[in-house]
C-alpha cells in the first residue's frame, strides 16, 4: 500500500551542519575536477585576498543538496533549479550550517521553492539562494 505524502507547508525549515576539512576541499577538487589552486595550494592562495586557502562555492552549495535531498522535502526529492550567491568565504575547519526553509508549494505539482542558506560557525551568511524541487510521493 502507499504510504501518503509527507504534509508540505510554508514555513518548514531543516538544517544540517558540517565542518569543512582539507579532506573535502581535495575529495571535492578530484570529483569535480575543478584543480583552481586557491582551493588546493596554500601559496598560491597566501597571494589571494583571502590569503589562505578557501573551499570552493560549489562544495558549501551540495551541503543544501544534502538537506533537501535526506530531510526537506527528503528521500527522492528531484532538484529542478538552484540559484546561489556566494556571500563570504569557507575556509578549512569553518563548521556551515545549510538551512533550507519552504516558501511556496504547489501541491499538485508537488513543486517546492525553498530558501536556501548556509551560515558559518560565527553566524555570517556565506550562501544565499534560491532552489525549486520537486517533493517526493514518499
Amino acid at each position: 500500500k502507499d504510504t501518503p505524502i509527507m504534509s508540505i507547508q510554508v514555513g518548514m525549515k531543516a538544517s544540517r551542519t558540517k565542518t569543512i576539512t582539507d579532506g573535502d576541499i581535495r575529495a571535492f577538487a578530484e570529483a569535480s575536477g575543478d584543480q583552481n589552486p586557491i582551493h588546493l595550494d596554500d601559496t598560491y592562495a597566501a597571494t589571494t585576498r583571502f590569503g589562505r586557502r578557501i573551499a570552493h562555492g560549489i562544495l558549501t552549495g551540495s551541503l543544501v543538496s544534502a538537506v533537501l535531498g535526506n530531510d526537506l522535502p527528503g528521500l527522492g526529492t528531484i532538484y529542478l533549479s538552484q540559484t546561489f550567491q556566494f556571500k563570504a568565504p569557507v575556509y578549512i575547519g569553518d563548521t556551515l550550517t545549510a538551512t533550507v526553509e519552504v516558501i511556496a508549494y504547489r501541491e499538485d505539482k508537488r513543486i517546492a521553492t525553498l530558501k536556501t542558506t548556509c551560515t558559518n560557525q560565527e553566524g555570517a551568511l556565506v550562501l544565499d539562494g534560491e532552489a525549486s524541487v520537486i517533493a517526493p510521493k514518499a
